[in-house]
């Protein structure tokens, strides 16, 4: 199973995490990756300056937009 965690921090957060989550659970919804993708927050990654941050299966991705969700999932699930 692969796991995403989005960074909730507060910086992360106001930096559009939130929205980042929200295009995460509809990409694996949509997809039907439900049993094979866990989807988690955490409070803080420790990149404040770079967020908002993601994790892939433990590999940091900083500045990510909601427009670049759905590609850097198909790209790092191995979905493309």
């Amino acid at each position: 199973m692969k796991t995403v965690t989005v960074c909730m921090g507060s910086s992360c957060f106001s930096r559009g995490n939130s929205s980042n989550a929200e295009a995460v659970q509809r990409f694996v919804f949509e997809n039907g990756l439900e049993e094979q993708v866990f989807v988690k927050g955490c409070l803080c990654e420790g990149e404040c300056k770079n967020g908002p941050n993601l994790r892939i299966d433990g590999k940091l991705f900083t500045d990510v937009s909601p427009e670049a969700v759905p590609d850097l999932l198909r790209h790092e699930l191995g979905l493309e």
